[in-house]
């Protein structure tokens, strides 16, 4: 069934213009597609979709993350373009280094977009 075909988070954003400078510009993410309600980016062999809606930023749990090989770096690097990541310290078990929570041999930081989406990075 749907196990073969590839799959791609979509996130509801209030204004487009704000979504294209963080997603674009401070993610660094590069559109595929475009048109005055969406934007489609790519991102490694995946897509990540931003659109238009009324309800951006009501979900309150982790709506997309990545896999990155040095997430010391793409923190190192997200702060420096202002990025503000968010702390769980009742998380049982994780330790917190810095923004980074450390989960056994796991690291993991959240952020939100500019209308709250929860975004993560892990290694």
């Amino acid at each position: 069934m749907l196990g073969k075909y590839n799959v791609g988070p979509v996130l509801a954003v209030k204004d487009l213009g704000v979504a294209a400078g963080f997603y674009g510009g401070v993610l660094g993410l590069h559109p595929e597609k475009q048109d005055e309600q969406r934007i489609v980016y790519s991102s490694g062999s995946s897509t990540l979709e931003v659109y238009v809606s009324s309800f951006a930023g009501t979900n309150q749990a982790t709506a997309a993350t990545w896999e990155a090989d040095d997430i010391e770096a793409e923190v190192a690097e997200l702060n420096g373009k202002g990025v503000k990541f968010e702390h769980y310290t009742d998380m049982p078990g994780v330790k917190l280094e810095g923004d980074i929570h450390l989960m056994g041999d796991e690291k993991a930081v959240w952020f939100k977009d500019p209308d709250g989406n929860i975004l993560c990075i892990h290694s």
